[in-house]
């Protein structure tokens, strides 16, 4: 029998979750449930526990987690108010389910969500902050932490394009800072495809090139099938 998994992203405003055939089509509704404001391991888990209550039978699961990962232990969180260094988050999560569990960053597994399995392929969400995530021939290059690392006027690229930077300066210019980082992308990384996802990619106001191709935030559950699917985990 095909194993459905379960597959939960993890976000700064909302914990989503929902069950998936062999095929990645949804078997129920997408639950969401707000993420806590004191997002603290225990109340995350607490959020967790109510999701799998209320769906249907599933075999395994997968969880998009915001920050690094190593191996099912979260080592970060920037964008979560809560100490998760050193959480051994699939463990945990076996514990509550009694089924087996893999996390990765929450970018690795939209992108999953998005990829065709085809030479370099990139990856980058546009949400409270901002993620990224490189594959070659469908195969992950886990953490890569793209959105910590310094861009434009001494800042980061999460604080130039997360969604803090969004509202302060509006979306015409917001629009236009995603455009200009696209491009530099697309010369340094080169992938044959540049997918945008995340709560904010519908908000980009630009045209941006060809190679890139905007995904929609199911993405971040539908990669949870494809996971068990890549040995690197």
């Amino acid at each position: 029998m095909a194993k459905r998994t379960f597959s939960i992203d993890i976000g700064g405003s909302g914990i989503k979750g929902m069950v998936l055939d062999r095929k990645a089509r949804p078997v129920n509704e997408r639950v969401r449930i707000k993420t806590p404001e004191r997002a603290s391991p225990k109340s995350v888990l607490k959020v967790i526990r109510k999701l799998a209550a209320v769906q249907p039978a599933f075999d395994r699961v997968s969880i998009g987690f915001p920050g690094v990962v190593e191996f099912g232990v979260t080592h970060s969180a920037p964008n979560l108010k809560g100490d998760w260094s050193e959480v051994p988050l699939a463990a945990l999560v076996s514990d509550i389910t009694l089924r087996p569990c893999r996390v990765i960053n929450d970018a690795d597994m939209q992108g999953y969500g998005a990829i065709q399995g085809r030479g370099v392929e990139m990856m980058i969400t546009l949400g409270t902050g901002m993620g990224a995530a490189i594959f070659t021939n469908g195969h992950l290059a886990p953490n890569l932490e793209l959105g910590h690392h310094p861009w434009m006027g001494g800042e980061s690229y999460e604080q130039r394009l997360g969604d803090a930077a969004r509202k302060r300066i509006g979306n015409s210019r917001w629009s236009r800072r995603v455009a200009k980082a696209v491009d530099q992308m697309l010369v340094i990384w080169n992938p044959r495809v540049l997918y945008v996802g995340g709560g904010n990619a519908k908000k980009v106001g630009v045209k941006l090139p060809r190679r890139v191709k905007p995904v929609d935030n199911l993405a971040g559950i539908l990669g949870g099938v494809r996971l068990w699917d890549d040995e690197a985990h």
